[in-house]
């Protein structure tokens, strides 16, 4: 016997639609574990080497990373080419790290990108006053500092002394640099030092202020650009060092590349927003070179630029990164990721709701039509000492029938079913009329 159903057909097909709703979101919440995953609270940065300015800056970023909740890690390195491998997963892992420009030439790279150039990175040259130079060239033969292995600053100080006619293998070009080459300069162990650094690095300031010690400007700065496109012409104006001391007591030209922020290609875009916004709070402000809003810049063509870059660089800040915390930001977002295409989905369903109340409540009335078919065709042709059996059942069947609710707009099919019964009523106790007589 089938068990009475006298629920509400409406609160029925709420009931499917809210199972319906909650399946469709258990889905797309598993996709969005895989297709949007959160991004990971924790990031690796390859730095540089201490006292210069890869390290100054990464400490800046790391502060402003720790107040939107996300930890910076911080791994000294020798520089550039260091920084590379470690990027490219070779030695170590990184996530993010400054990359001399020049060094790398990789446009259609699938591993790294760019987001752009975070500030110039003068190639400094300091001699001993005691010693007559006045061009690079002049240095041929003299012991120079050039930075250590697995740095930018050697690279490039090594093709600038080819380009001045000193072989690459010179063994007067020693492989020091940090504070080991600033004491070797004090001690009169050599006569020159070259670094790429930033003008705020301590180890530049340094020796901008080192005494016996003098900077050596690019008289041929303009040449240097032409012939290595990497470098960009710069001017450090008569008393920037120190108005009082008036030094440099003349403007020098200087050439420079930039240093460009890059980090893996499966970086989480929502990292790499807050990356951009933290290099514009850093590197916006002018310099002894930089203007103000200068930097970042998408200046940085050796890689493919990250999408989430160029997108900054065009509008800034993603929206929600604007008006929100960080964490914030990203759970909103994945839940707009989520009720997007749970709306697609609900839409074209609530267009079919009235439909789906049509089928359920006609589908019940139709079941009982079909019982009372076959209990017609049972009075019709059956045997009359069944006539007890065939009422019971009819009762049964108009006893669900006058507790069902239907909405008033389905009320007429439920009169005529009762009508119909009580036509097999009739057919029945005509049978059980004939078996009296």
């Amino acid at each position: 016997m089938e068990k009475h159903d006298d629920t509400h057909p409406h609160r029925q097909l709420a009931l499917w639609l809210i199972g319906g709703t909650l399946a469709c979101l258990a889905a797309i919440l598993v996709l969005l574990h895989y297709l949007a995953p959160l991004p990971p609270r924790t990031l690796t940065m390859t730095t540089g080497a201490a006292g210069g300015a890869y390290a100054l800056y990464a400490e800046r970023y790391r502060e402003i990373l720790a107040r939107q909740g996300v930890k910076l890690i911080l791994k000294p390195s020798s520089g550039t080419i260091e920084n590379l491998r470690r990027l490219k997963g070779v030695d170590g892992t990184a996530d993010v790290g400054f990359l001399q420009g020049g060094v790398l030439h990789e446009p259609e790279s699938e591993d790294l990108v760019t987001l752009g150039a975070m500030y110039y990175e003068p190639v400094w040259v300091f001699v001993r006053d005691d010693i007559d130079v006045k061009r690079i060239a002049d240095l041929r033969g003299r012991r120079v500092a050039i930075g250590v292995s697995g740095g930018g600053a050697q690279l490039l100080a090594l093709e600038i002394a080819n380009r001045n006619g000193i072989a690459t293998d010179d063994p007067s070009l020693l492989p020091i640099g940090g504070d080991a080459a600033i004491k070797a300069l004090q001690q009169h162990e050599i006569d020159a030092l070259v670094t790429v650094n930033g003008a705020q690095a301590p180890t530049v300031q340094t020796l901008l202020r080192l005494k016996g010690v003098r900077l050596l400007g690019f008289d041929q700065s303009a040449a240097y650009t032409r012939l290595m496109p990497q470098l960009t012409d710069l001017t450090l104006p008569r008393g920037t060092i120190d108005l009082v001391a008036d030094q440099p007591p003349e403007d020098l030209h200087l050439v420079a590349p930039t240093a460009n922020l890059v980090v893996r290609h499966d970086l989480h875009p929502a990292l790499v927003a807050l990356l951009m916004q933290a290099a514009s709070e850093i590197h916006r402000t002018p310099g002894w070179f930089e203007k103000g809003n200068e930097f970042p810049a998408a200046r940085d063509h050796e890689l493919p630029q990250s999408p989430e870059a160029t997108r900054f660089y065009r509008s800034g800040p993603p929206l929600l990164q604007r008006v929100l915390p960080f964490w914030a930001a990203v759970m909103v977002d994945r839940l707009l990721w989520t009720l997007i295409p749970l709306m697609a989905l609900l839409v074209p369903t609530m267009k079919l709701a009235p439909a789906l109340l049509r089928w359920h409540v006609r589908s019940r009335i139709y079941r009982w039509y079909g019982e009372l078919k076959f209990l017609e065709e049972e009075a019709r042709h059956g045997k009359a000492s069944d006539v007890g059996r065939w009422k019971s059942q009819l009762d049964l069947i108009e006893q669900r029938a006058l507790r069902k609710k239907v909405p008033l707009s389905y009320a007429n099919e439920l009169y005529i079913l009762r009508e119909h019964i009580a036509l097999v009523r009739q057919i029945i106790e005509g049978r059980g009329g004939a078996k009296e007589q």
